[in-house]
């Protein structure tokens, strides 16, 4: 199997809008997390990631700019018993309710399913790690951008390798409307030894104009600490 460079393929892509990668450090001692959004209107683009107790939240940076809430204000990472839940949605909270009641990750979003903002119909991407590394990937699409069918794709990596991970995004690149991510989730090396140092890689690699937050994680396998790196775009 062909490893990817994530960076490259971030960097060669305007507008994957936002995306999730899970994967395991190189040592073979963490399990890493990263997840991004990027904007192309104002109202996306007003905004930052915010450190919380259980995981991250979406803020406006300039709450006197901010038209519409709805869909871009949500808990994009959330941790339940040592279980580390990333998704591009309120779909997070459905996820760690689902837990709490003993249920689980593909019950949850069975329940679920693409955003209503046609014509895009942007997909509803999740991930999750479990304490012990193993980690489950799921996007929830329309059929070809026809609302009245739901695809549902849920993909279970149960034995990571180290120095491995997979990434999917909402989009494939730009466009009117948007196209949906399509196949499965794409493996990327993952060879930075450290959360600031995969942070700076991908934040680099992200188009300039449209990038707008970062977070990174690495999550050590035998304690359950994380290591943590938030980046916006707003500072």
């Amino acid at each position: 199997m062909e490893l990817l460079n994530l960076s490259s393929l971030l960097a060669s892509n305007p507008y994957p809008g936002r995306g999730i990668m899970l994967g395991r450090s190189a040592d073979n001692k963490k399990a890493v997390a990263a997840y991004f959004i990027m904007g192309r209107s104002e109202n996306s683009r007003n905004r930052i990631f915010e450190a919380t107790e259980d995981g991250i939240r979406t803020r406006a940076f300039d709450e006197s700019k901010m038209t519409d809430p709805s869909l871009i204000i949500y808990h994009p990472v959330r941790v339940v018993d040592g279980t580390t839940i990333v998704t591009n949605g309120d779909q997070t909270d459905t996820i760690a309710d689902s837990f709490r009641r003993g249920e689980g990750f593909v019950r949850a979003l069975r329940t679920r399913d693409f955003e209503p903002d046609g014509p895009n119909y942007t997909p509803r991407i999740s991930g999750m790690v479990r304490p012990g590394g193993a980690y489950r990937l799921s996007i929830l699409k329309s059929t070809g951008g026809d609302p009245s069918c739901c695809q549902r794709f849920f993909y279970e990596y149960d034995s990571p390798i180290a120095g491995q991970g997979h990434f999917i995004s909402t989009y494939r690149t730009d466009g009117s409307p948007l196209p949906s991510f399509e196949g499965e989730p794409i493996p990327v090396a993952l060879d930075s030894a450290c959360p600031a140092c995969l942070a700076d890689k991908l934040w680099e690699s992200l188009n300039a104009d449209n990038k707008v937050s970062l977070y990174v994680s690495f999550i050590d396998l035998a304690t359950g600490a994380a290591e943590t790196v938030i980046k916006n775009k707003h500072v």
